[in-house]
């Protein structure tokens, strides 16, 4: 049997996710009452096929495997599974995963396009410690509000419950809401974090000859993504009530980045 490639890998990965995906849907016909060890098993094995992915293909370009949209989509699907899986450690957080997996099969089955992924070119000219460090550092602050969206859709989906369904609520094995709300602030805390020192990393970069930082759309669109991400926490610090409309704040916020962010890297000089 020939060797797989790095795609093969993630494709069967992405199979995972699928199946995932399906599972997920059997736990909301039965309203999480069901253990979700099940789905937590799927995603730790397709997190397994999605490390060996990426491995192959970072020790083939020998950089960090950033460097074009496949690479990128899969190293940021890579690091919302992974915060998942830390975060599944506790039991009462594991239908994060539930949610999470329509997202990581709808992301993934859009990565294996072939157009993201073209033939290898020229080596790599934007490449580098620092870049592999700021890029890695993004992507993660990336999947900390991948997985702060997931836990606000939890929020919305218990409060909801809580509302309309009581006892659906009482036998649901979900976080309480006020939990949820906790893990979605924290999670969103975390992504600015990484998010500011990726950015302020990437001044310490060389960029590439005839590209600039400051005539750059990925620039501009980072820049307005951490200021949005920053009015964000302020907004539920200081003016508004914390809870229903810091949820619907953390999902729209990263649906914006899911529908934006490859249209950027594309303009992008920088990241081409």
């Amino acid at each position: 049997m020939p060797d797989l490639s790095d795609r093969n890998f993630f494709l069967l990965a992405v199979i995972l996710y699928g199946i995932s995906m399906i599972y997920s849907l059997f736990l909301w016909r039965k309203g999480f009452r069901q253990d979700n060890r099940i789905n937590y098993v799927l995603l730790l094995a397709a997190f397994c096929l999605h490390t060996i992915a990426m491995v192959i293909r970072g020790f083939s370009l020998q950089s960090c495997p950033v460097n074009n949209l496949y690479e990128a989509t899969t190293f940021f699907l890579w690091t919302i599974v992974a915060v998942y899986l830390v975060l599944g450690v506790w039991s009462r957080l594991r239908f994060l995963g539930a949610f999470v997996s329509p997202i990581l099969f709808a992301i993934g089955v859009f990565a294996l396009m072939p157009a993201l992924d073209p033939a290898p070119g020229p080596e790599p000219r934007f490449t580098g410690g620092i870049v592999s460090l700021h890029a890695s550092l993004i992507l993660l602050a990336y999947g900390a509000f991948g997985l702060a969206a997931t836990a606000g859709l939890m929020f919305l989906t218990q409060e909801h419950n809580l509302k309309f369904n009581k006892v659906r609520a009482v036998l649901s094995l979900l976080p309480p809401v006020q939990r949820l709300e906790t893990v979605t602030n924290r999670l969103v805390m975390a992504g600015f974090v990484l998010l500011t020192v990726g950015l302020a990393l990437a001044s310490w970069a060389t960029p590439p000859e005839g590209a600039r930082y400051y005539d750059d759309a990925k620039v501009y669109w980072s820049a307005l993504l951490w200021l949005l991400y920053l009015g964000l926490l302020i907004g539920r610090r200081y003016f508004a009530r914390p809870g229903r409309r810091f949820a619907i704040g953390t999902i729209g916020l990263f649906a914006f980045l899911v529908l934006t962010f490859w249209g950027t890297n594309l303009l992008s000089a920088l990241h081409q």
